[in-house]
């Protein structure tokens, strides 16, 4: 009886060591989205290669991460709440990965792009771009603070990512075909998009872990109605 005390605080301390590595790893992925989409609408190189540079931090983060959540599995063996909580902090930082990966790729892009005349067409990525940091920072912050109502407006929120990603693509497919001069530009726009667009789906997944977190309601590919 007398250990149960101790081993609680271990269990506290330990969930709490692996969050704070998630936030930090957070911003580390946001930084390198945003230095990416910067480079691109800058036309700076540099701030490209600082997102592709900075990518292995994020990496080391999330290998880090699954280690020391695999460790606090074995040592406590939680249930309930703290299990969810143990294994969403991992899978959120499996989404952060793949989040600062798709950064590297806008950059890497981007680093094409700006190395070719400008086209007109590159203003399209800003509220595209805007809007998937958006959701990425509020599903962060349902996550960080359990707050399942913000969680759950990151689906229909998304939807909205979604319909600036499908009429960015028509336009961009449009201009291909006006203007073939620029094709390798387009074509690098439309996987930008296309990286924008899953920035947004992983957030929405980040926000889904919050929920189950919490309620204990797996609300994937079904979406908030689930709780209902």
């Amino acid at each position: 009886m007398t250990t149960q005390p101790h081993i609680l605080r271990d269990f506290e301390s330990s969930l709490k060591s692996v969050k704070k590595s998630v936030l930090v790893m957070a911003d580390l992925a946001a930084g390198n989205l945003e230095n990416a989409v910067g480079g691109l609408l800058q036309r700076k190189e540099s701030l490209c290669n600082d997102a592709i540079a900075d990518d292995e931090e994020v990496n080391s983060l999330d290998r880090s991460i699954d280690k020391d959540g695999i460790e606090i599995l074995l040592r406590f063996t939680p249930l309930a709440t703290d299990l969810r909580s143990v294994v969403a902090a991992m899978k959120v930082a499996t989404n952060l990965e793949r989040v600062s990966d798709q950064a590297g790729n806008i950059a890497r892009r981007a680093r094409k792009i700006i190395s070719k005349p400008e086209v007109p067409e590159t203003r399209l990525i800003s509220p595209i771009a805007e809007l998937a940091a958006e959701l990425l920072g509020d599903a962060m912050r349902s996550f960080s603070d359990g707050n399942v109502n913000l969680a759950l407006t990151l689906h229909e929120r998304d939807q909205k990512l979604d319909s600036l990603h499908r009429k960015a693509i028509e336009t961009l497919t449009k201009a291909i075909e006006n203007d073939t001069d620029n094709l390798r530009t387009y074509l690098n726009l439309i996987f930008i998009v296309r990286c924008l667009e899953r920035i947004g789906d992983h957030a929405v997944n980040i926000g889904e872990d919050t929920v189950y977190t919490a309620e204990a309601t797996d609300i994937r590919h079904i979406g908030p109605g689930a709780l209902h």
